[in-house]
């Protein structure tokens, strides 16, 4: 007679219900259900996204407004506050607080400053992150027009939880790139049009 039963089933806590009948799960079953919704062993907490771009803006330009970290509230989507304080020639430290909906992180940001060819950002003390690094490169653009730049950005970070890598996959590549961008179009808004139009030279992730 049970060959005549449509099975059905479902996990609730650590025990199945299959046909109104809860038991205990199979390490099979366990295993698929962790991989389906990216609990497994698989699942890196690392990610690490890099993008090379040439922009219509010169290297002190698109330097000064990644350096204008007080003011990324302002601009920055998902950033929520920012704070510099710990002020020196080529060093400072920035409080921020950033939303990944659903996530939101605060941390302490230690930043390294070589005007006009580098700003570097590490965060070690996240709630979240085990590590957070941003890494912004300028580097001369087109001989024939000085106002150009080739911009070198990276992110690399390290989720605490599984569940908070996992989450990220759905989300990460378009956030991060909408933050790119917003600062491209934030020294729009200070020194006009772009020379050129931007080029993308390459993408990696990971």
């Amino acid at each position: 007679m049970n060959k005549f039963i449509r099975k059905s089933s479902s996990f609730i806590g650590n025990s199945i219900q299959q046909n109104g009948i809860y038991t205990k799960p199979t390490s099979n079953q366990l295993y698929n259900a962790r991989h389906i919704f990216g609990f497994g062993e698989a699942v890196s907490k690392k990610k690490v996204y890099q993008r090379k771009e040439l922009v219509g803006y010169s290297m002190q330009q698109m330097y000064d407004v990644v350096a204008d970290v007080d003011n990324y509230k302002l601009f920055v989507p998902y950033c929520k506050k920012s704070t510099v304080y710990n002020r020196k020639e080529n060093s400072a430290q920035a409080q921020l607080v950033v939303g990944f909906p659903p996530l939101y992180e605060r941390y302490t940001s230690n930043l390294t400053l070589q005007p006009p060819h580098l700003i570097k950002s590490e965060c070690f003390d996240g709630r979240l992150f085990n590590y957070l690094q941003n890494y912004w490169g300028f580097s001369a653009g087109l001989k024939d027009v000085p106002d150009s730049c080739v911009i070198d950005f990276r992110v690399t970070f390290e989720f605490k939880s599984a569940l908070h890598s996992h989450l990220s996959h759905l989300f990460f590549d378009a956030i991060v790139q909408q933050m790119e961008m917003a600062f491209v179009r934030e020294a729009e808004r200070r020194y006009g049009s772009a020379k050129i139009k931007p080029l993308l030279l390459s993408l990696q992730r990971s």
